[in-house]
């Protein structure tokens, strides 16, 4: 006697993607509605920037032969500090508020945890976003950067990479702190007390040799001024295997040591 034939098994997904990258995707396809208000930033503001550096205060400090700038000129001295700046800026600002919106009561982590996502999905997916978004505005300004021909198409794609670890060194600790945040104004004031100082006095403007001498340790501590050396070396072209190993390790380190602090953040709040 034939056997009964045995039911059809459920279809099973060949493919299902991470639950890092869907957790990636939510923040893409949130980004699809809002990137054009990104433009500005990106695009807009360093255009801007230079074109008035380069046309106005820029001739006038050239003019005047600062032995600060060892030779080149102003815009370019300005030029890869203001990228840094910029990529500390984005990276805050892309860590700060969407996390602590995110972990709240209503947040859409709270939605995440809810599923089979665990907090370090939650994290890394989140994280990769912020990567992407800084890769974005990076790429964006260098193309400002070599339009105006302060350095050259090769220089300018390595300049790429080193904005973006200089945006995640912040970005990574910025989220580890974030999450547990339960007020706006902790962040406002962290923006205003914090980030406004490093982007003045860490060697944005101007070089920070034309500080108080015991202010150097401090500002070369600091990640912003790591970002800023790496950025101009490589525009500069004096970037040395020495010096670039050096800058990076120590950005590379803080994105670690913010990554692991994150974990262990996201999980405390995300699972009580």
């Amino acid at each position: 006697m034939a056997s009964a034939a045995s039911p059809p098994s459920a279809a099973v997904p060949s493919h299902t993607p991470p639950p890092l990258l869907r957790e990636f995707s939510y923040w893409l396809h949130r980004y699809r509605r809002t990137w054009r208000g990104t433009v500005v930033i990106s695009v807009a503001n360093p255009l801007l920037f230079l074109a008035a550096i380069g046309a106005g205060l820029g001739k006038l400090v050239d003019r005047g032969g600062s032995s600060y700038l060892h030779g080149s000129s102003y815009v370019a001295f300005f030029a890869p500090g203001l990228l840094a700046a910029m990529a500390m800026q984005t990276g805050f600002i892309e860590a700060a508020g969407p996390v602590f919106q995110s972990a709240r009561e209503r947040g859409n982590y709270r939605a995440a945890a809810a599923t089979s996502m665990s907090p370090a999905d939650i994290l890394g997916g989140h994280l990769l976003f912020m990567a992407f978004r800084l890769a974005l505005s990076a790429t964006a300004f260098t193309a400002v950067v070599a339009a105006f021909g302060i350095t050259g198409p090769l220089r300018a794609l390595l300049l790429i990479p080193a904005a973006t670890l200089t945006g995640m060194a912040f970005s990574a600790p910025v989220a580890a702190w974030s999450v547990t945040v339960t007020r706006q104004a902790r962040i406002n004031g962290v923006f205003r007390f914090v980030l406004m100082p490093l982007y003045m006095f860490s060697g944005t403007f101007f070089s920070t040799d034309q500080l108080p001498r015991w202010l150097h340790g401090i500002i070369a501590c600091t990640p912003l001024y790591q970002g800023i050396a790496l950025c101009r070396s490589i525009v500069a072209g004096t970037a040395t295997a020495q010096g670039t190993a050096l800058h990076t390790g120590y950005l590379a380190a803080l994105v670690l040591l913010g990554y692991l602090a994150a974990r262990r953040t996201f999980t405390r709040r995300l699972n009580g």
